[in-house]
């Protein structure tokens, strides 16, 4: 034991750049809660709701106010269409959104398992409260449902 030596501090892991992230089309209005400032969000997690909230939700009984189907799609495809629909039902007013991804074939599929970490990314974060695994009736482990935020000033990315 001697001869043993601590071991070197570690440098910090290195920060993106700025660079690395397009322009913004317009101005970003300030945001109620930064996607920062949110915890991350989980498949089947519920911080952020009341418990009657996450029951109802987990168990189906949310009206569903609108669907989105990204069978067929490629992941830029997806990715697009995603962010255009969470967009437009959080503007319109919505709550509870289903998506669909589809299970995939063999293996499992690649929107079922990007969807979640899409919707985890500071474009989508701000707009969410929760989401979680869709009941058999609506599509059982190939769909979400996603609770979003209620309507404040929604920021244009």
């Amino acid at each position: 034991m001697r001869d043993v030596k601590p071991l070197a501090p570690r440098a910090p892991p290195p920060q993106p750049s700025s660079a690395a992230y397009p322009p913004l089309a317009r101005p970003v209005q300030p945001q109620p809660a930064a996607a920062a400032d949110l915890p991350p969000l989980v498949v089947d997690r519920f911080a952020g709701i009341d418990r009657a909230s996450a029951e109802r939700l987990k168990r189906g009984r949310h009206k569903v106010e609108a669907r989105l189907d990204l069978h067929g799609m490629t992941q830029d495809e997806a990715h697009r269409a995603l962010l255009g629909f969470i967009r437009a039902a959080r503007a319109g007013g919505n709550r509870c959104v289903l998506i669909i991804t589809g299970r995939g074939r063999i293996g499992g599929g690649v929107l079922r398992s990007a969807v979640p970490r899409w919707l985890d990314e500071p474009a989508f974060r701000p707009h969410l409260l929760v989401i979680a695994t869709a009941q058999p009736r609506d599509g059982g482990g190939g769909a979400l449902y996603v609770m979003l935020r209620r309507n404040a000033t929604i920021p244009e990315r």
